[in-house]
């Protein structure tokens, strides 16, 4: 179907997205948010992860798939190949580290819509201009890599040390450098703003309950201890009005202590869950 539209002068612009990555469960819910925005599928490809990552995308109901070996070309793509995915007009491969920040995804995007058979953005040459016939394609680390069907397949066939050269002629291919990212004036989102915000975003997404009683506990509980001290001292006689705003006092500290403690019970309660879990080989977390 895809070859048809070739032919016919028709480019199908199906995109899906691979996010490669490990430990980043901090930043794997917007990743897979912000991607679904712009593309067809997204997967997230473990690397594995020793965190909440996994368990965190699956919430979000996008597929992961579990990868162990060396991240190189090659072994990524026969790895997909392997993997049964369905056809689709480009795939977009992103390897997700410390450097890289989801405002670099549109620049990203646009890539993979350029209608490469391969782009390859190779990772740490220290070279702006570099040579194709010094990359060893099979083998070469990469920021970001697209292929169609016609790319994954000259590169599920390559020879161990062929280059860009030893590609078939009638495919499109692109081998840059990514040392040098474009540094487009942009807004950034809420969840690489900083550390904190990406916690609290987490925070949110995954309804923790430090989150959800903790914070509310804490600021009912200081409002009220800092209250009952103004309210004895204010309150010279004893009616229904100083007994009645005494009590509210009174409860909001006690609710406030009450939600920490609820917090931190279900915090415990809920480690202690995927400590069974995960000693039981338990797959489903509901």
């Amino acid at each position: 179907m895809i070859e048809e539209e070739r032919h016919s002068g028709f480019v199908s612009n199906e995109l899906r997205v691979i996010l490669i990555g490990r430990d980043v469960e901090l930043r794997v819910i917007s990743l897979i948010v912000r991607c679904r925005s712009v593309a067809d599928e997204v997967i997230f490809l473990d690397l594995g992860s020793n965190d909440e990552t996994v368990e965190l995308a699956s919430e979000v109901d996008c597929p992961v798939l579990n990868y162990d070996d060396e991240l190189e070309t090659a072994k990524i793509v026969n790895f997909l190949r392997n993997s049964k995915l369905e056809e689709i007009a480009s795939t977009l491969l992103i390897h997700i580290t410390p450097s890289w920040k989801l405002r670099d995804l549109p620049l990203t995007v646009n890539r993979a819509r350029d209608n490469w058979d391969l782009h390859i953005a190779v990772k740490g040459t220290g070279k702006e201009n570099i040579n194709t016939e010094e990359i060893v394609l099979s083998s070469v680390e990469f920021n970001h890599l697209v292929f169609t069907p016609k790319g994954m397949e000259a590169l599920s066939n390559l020879s161990p040390l062929a280059n860009a050269m030893d590609l078939p002629e009638n495919l499109r291919v692109r081998v840059v450098s990514s040392n040098s990212p474009v540094g487009l004036p942009q807004r950034e989102s809420l969840a690489t703003a900083s550390r904190f915000a990406q916690l609290f975003y987490w925070m949110i997404e995954s309804k923790h309950p430090l989150f959800l009683f903790g914070i509310p506990g804490i600021v009912l509980f200081v409002l009220g201890y800092k209250l009952s001290g103004n309210v004895v001292d204010t309150f010279d006689e004893l009616n229904s009005t100083s007994i009645g705003v005494t009590l509210s006092v009174i409860a909001m500290t006690m609710i406030g202590l009450f939600a920490m403690m609820v917090a931190l019970i279900l915090y415990i309660m809920g480690k202690q869950a995927e400590q069974i879990q995960s000693q039981y080989d338990w797959k489903n977390k509901d």
